[in-house]
């Protein structure tokens, strides 16, 4: 057993610290006693010193089991910076050769290493189990433990196998890190490690540097984000999206007004994520923009402002990937843009997911739109569903603290709520609770006949709006609790009966209102619409080569709106295909085998079961009208008299026009064009299209400028798409 004099020394000597952070210290002893060990830390803690002290001081190799193989290199190299030796710290991963793995193991088996990380899915490779069971392991270190978890923020099917592979290779202590989890998440990690017995370490969530605010989402947040970089010069910062696109044309839209950013997400290769990284660390760069869905595993004491152009699938990831700004203690602004529609996109990804898995995720939506609708302290929610109290009533640095909405007395509706809970039996989630109030006869309420209960409707003089509010800040306060195993059923709590028999005054702030905000303008290629992001992914990747070859924009292969539907009802053969939105006899002959092959492959590999009904429904059946308009245009009767003839607006004929050429038939409109329209103006227009690599016309009425109007443009775009596409 090292003592408390000896460690602080050789904290000293390695690391250069004279004192350690929080917890370090008795964490550190507990590993070097030999015992299993859970740690809950915030980002910026000091997590990583609590192995990597004690793999330095004890006999054998501590195996660490991290996701993130981006910061593998960091950790490895920052512990090879303090150490004589290169061999002391190592990876096996994804990224190395064979020449480069038998230098690990080496270095393993010569003494010298006494870090290994490993990512989950190299631990259970059979080789690596054979080789690390002939050495000697000092400890087993688990990072980003909530990854264990169905209910942690980042569940990942390859940590529950952990376990198993470490008593096949040899029992040695366990350490699990997180920066993040909830009371739930906490007992799952212990329990698919086997770690009951663990003493836990847990730090306060509380970081006091931190602004936290939560902007409307606006068609102008792109200005909106560009206007407060500006503001602040040579600050670094992260930008979160939603999907891969987004953060590419943000990143460029940064570029363009002067702004030193890169993209980073996972569609891009090593090197690139590599060389991206060491320029925001180099401060070569000032941002980055990256997806959600990718742990960036940037090592940053610095980051000055973390932005959420999307708001995040749950709470945990939110508070994760916040936890990047200020982790020096300084300037850390956090600034979230949120529309309720995001939501409702999260929420469609879970489509085809199992039913467990949905409720799950639905609850965890339902914290996030909690959070950023609320007019409460949002240090004080964010601490509340971590478990821990934060008693102030105003954290002066947030946007609800420092612009406080007038208080009001709700007593008497505190009263009403949770005599409701009490009438249902303790039995129904927040948003039965409310309907039951507000007087809503829901097929639920109609099923369990609660609509003949006497407190049915006793809160109809308020709005849902208001009744969450009342829910939210009674949970806070104490008074209702949520059982998370039974994904948020609300029960009354001792402090809540209490309450009843003696009311007391409850003052509350209602929520605050994004219903009024102007709507975003809808982006296209998102990705949003589609149930499987990853086939999305690689249709537009086959998408991309397939028009390379032949030398012609992406989109005129496949619309992203046909990509996202391939990528919802998995259609494998060319009969399939033509169901797709915007996919026609011709475009599915003449690109459709390869996307079919791609899905078809996909869905083996994936063991996905396809839907049964491939039909994809539509508006209307306008077969008939669209025949005739081809007749019509074979015969060169002009547009105009055309559409008066069809009795549809000029307008509702382009639309029609449109959707025969994109779904694969060709079409002949220079009759037409030759007689309304300058040469030079289709030519311009002509060869814009090729060059772009996109087809929005908003996009395209922008870059062409005022010479050239919305007519011409779809015109000339509906002969461009026609000639170049089928």
């Amino acid at each position: 057993m090292t003592n408390k004099l000896n460690l602080t020394s050789e904290l000293k000597k390695y690391f250069g610290f004279d004192t350690f952070k929080g917890h370090q210290e008795l964490i550190i002893q507990n590993v070097l006693n030999g015992n299993n060990t859970f740690v809950l830390m915030p980002t910026g803690g000091g997590k990583s010193l609590c192995y990597q002290l004690p793999s330095l001081l004890m006999e054998g190799t501590a195996i660490v089991i991290s996701p993130l193989i981006a910061l593998m290199k960091n950790q490895v190299d920052a512990i090879r910076n303090v150490c004589e030796e290169d061999g002391v710290a190592h990876f096996i991963n994804s990224s190395l050769n064979k020449s480069a793995i038998d230098l690990v193991k080496n270095d393993i088996y010569s003494g010298k290493t006494k870090l290994l990380y490993v990512a989950p899915e190299s631990l259970t490779k059979e080789e690596n189990v054979e080789f690390l069971k002939t050495v000697k392991i000092s400890f087993y270190a688990i990072d980003e433990a909530h990854c264990i978890s169905e209910w942690g923020h980042d569940f990942r099917p390859e940590y529950r196998r952990i376990r198993p592979i470490i008593n096949e290779i040899g029992q040695a202590p366990v350490i699990a890190l997180t920066a993040t989890a909830t009371d739930k998440v906490r007992g799952d990690i212990k329990k698919n490690l086997g770690i009951m017995d663990a003493q836990e370490f847990c730090s306060s969530f509380n970081r006091p540097n931190l602004y936290y605010e939560v902007r409307p989402k606006t068609k102008d947040i792109d200005k909106d984000i560009i206007k407060f970089i500006l503001q602040n010069p040579g600050k670094s910062g992260i930008i979160y999206c939603l999907s891969r696109k987004k953060v590419e044309e943000l990143a460029n839209k940064l570029q363009v007004n002067g702004i030193k950013a890169l993209a980073y997400h996972a569609g891009m290769d090593t090197a690139t994520r590599s060389q991206t990284q060491d320029d925001f660390i180099m401060e070569r760069i000032d941002v980055i923009v990256a997806t959600i869905a990718f742990g960036m595993g940037i090592d940053k004491p610095d980051v000055r402002f973390v932005i959420h152009y999307d708001i995040p699938k749950s709470l945990e990831g939110y508070y994760q990937e916040t936890g990047r700004a200020g982790r020096d203690g300084g300037e850390g602004k956090c600034i979230a843009f949120y529309t309720y529609k995001d939501l409702q996109k999260l929420e469609k990804f879970m489509e085809g997911k199992p039913i467990a898995e949905q409720d799950i995720g639905r609850q965890l939506l339902k914290e996030t739109a909690a959070y950023a609708e609320s007019s409460v302290c949002r240090r004080k929610l964010l601490l509340h569903y971590f478990g821990e109290i934060y008693d102030k009533d105003n954290c002066e640095n947030c946007d609800n603290c420092l612009h406080p909405k007038k208080k009001i007395e709700a007593k008497e509706s505190l009263s009403i709520v949770l005599d409701a809970i009490l009438v249902l039996k303790e039995n129904f989630k927040a948003d039965y609770i409310i309907d039951f109030l507000v007087g809503k006869i829901t097929n639920a309420i109609s099923a369990h006949k609660h609509e003949d209960l006497d407190a049915f409707g006793a809160g109809d003089k308020n709005d849902e709006r208001y009744w969450n509010a009342v829910i939210r800040q009674a949970l806070i306060a104490g008074y209702v609790t949520k059982d998370v195993e039974n994904y948020g059923i609300l029960h009354v709590s001792s402090a809540g009966h209490k309450f009843l028999k003696n009311p007391e005054s409850f003052m509350i702030t209602e929520d605050n209102d994004f219903d009024d905000v102007a709507e975003e303008a809808p982006v296209s290629g998102t990705g949003a619409g589609a149930a499987d992001l990853s086939l999305f992914a690689m249709l537009k990747d086959l998408r991309k080569s397939i028009s390379k070859k032949l030398d012609i924009p992406p989109y005129v292969i496949f619309m992203d709106q046909s990509l996202e539907a391939m990528a919802t009802v998995y259609p494998i053969s060319l009969d399939e295909l033509k169901n797709i939105p915007g996919v026609g006899e011709g475009k599915a002959k003449r690109y459709g085998q390869e996307f079919c092959d791609l899905i078809k492959k996909h869905c083996e590999e994936n063991e996905i079961d396809r839907p049964e009904d491939l039909r994809v429904k539509t508006v209307a059946n306008k077969s008939k009208l669209k025949i005739s308009i081809i007749q019509g245009i074979d015969r060169k009767v002009p547009l105009d008299d055309l559409a008066d003839a069809k009795g549809i607006e000029f307008e509702e004929l382009l639309d029609e026009i449109e959707a025969i050429v994109y779904s694969g038939t060709k079409l002949n409109l220079d009759y037409y064009l030759d007689d309304v329209m300058d040469e030079d103006h289709i030519d311009d227009i002509y060869e814009y299209f090729r060059e772009s690599d996109t087809d929005d016309l908003n996009v395209a009425l922008d870059d062409l400028g005022d010479d050239y109007g919305e007519e011409e443009i779809r015109l000339v775009r509906i002969k461009f798409f026609s000639e170049m596409a089928n």
